[in-house]
């Protein structure tokens, strides 16, 4: 076994077992220490295949990014997660059926990829005279050529959906102070000072 075959499998021995530990661990902030555990691994697969854009991707932008944020979402708020688990046994039966689901795809890609190396032709190999240019820049000459419309536009989405999120989760509680930028440049002398006569040899 070579150097990329045993590192291979530690990784993909890692990101299962890592996975499975997502679900079945009873606290929540371990199940996103897993989570982020199990991108790691992910992302080490990518680079044994040659995909180092998207392994950067999974290591900054889900890893720094939703993982982190999901931990601080579940450490903030006061989520009674014992509540929660009591309609358990409600949604057994649905969650059986799609994990049966997932069984038989995983089955039919595992069978169809080991009993078919024959039927997919490999890439023609680069000629002395071809450019050869990188992972990253293949992707990002066709992003951003080809379909740089849809990608201005998920930009869009997203951009509205996070300042949706922000409006609907955004709530005012009584009694606390906050900063107004228009009450702050309005004010004048008269409304921000305020002489006391003291008497002598007496505090205010």
């Amino acid at each position: 076994m070579n150097a990329a075959g045993f590192f291979f499998y530690v990784f993909s021995a890692i990101a299962v077992a890592s996975a499975f530990m997502v679900v079945a661990a009873k606290n929540p902030v371990h199940s996103v220490l897993f989570l982020i555990l199990t991108f790691v691994n992910a992302a080490g697969l990518f680079l044994l295949m040659g995909a180092e854009f998207l392994a950067m991707i999974l290591v900054v932008v889900y890893v720094g990014a939703v993982a982190v944020l999901f931990l601080f979402v579940v450490m903030m708020l006061d989520v009674d997660f014992a509540e929660l688990r009591q309609g358990f046994l409600n949604y057994l039966p649905v969650g059986g059926l799609v994990a049966v689901i997932f069984l038989i795809e995983l089955v039919l890609v595992v069978g169809t990829w080991a009993t078919g190396h024959g039927t997919v032709k490999p890439a023609p190999a680069a000629q002395p005279g071809d450019l050869i240019i990188s992972n990253t820049e293949a992707i990002g000459r066709v992003l951003y050529t080809q379909y740089v419309y849809f990608f201005q536009a998920a930009g869009m989405v997203l951009l509205v959906a996070m300042i949706g999120a922000i409006v609907l989760t955004l709530r005012h509680k009584p009694g606390v102070k906050r900063q107004n930028i228009a009450d702050q440049v309005a004010r004048t002398k008269a409304t921000a000072m305020e002489v006391k006569k003291v008497t002598s040899r007496q505090g205010v």
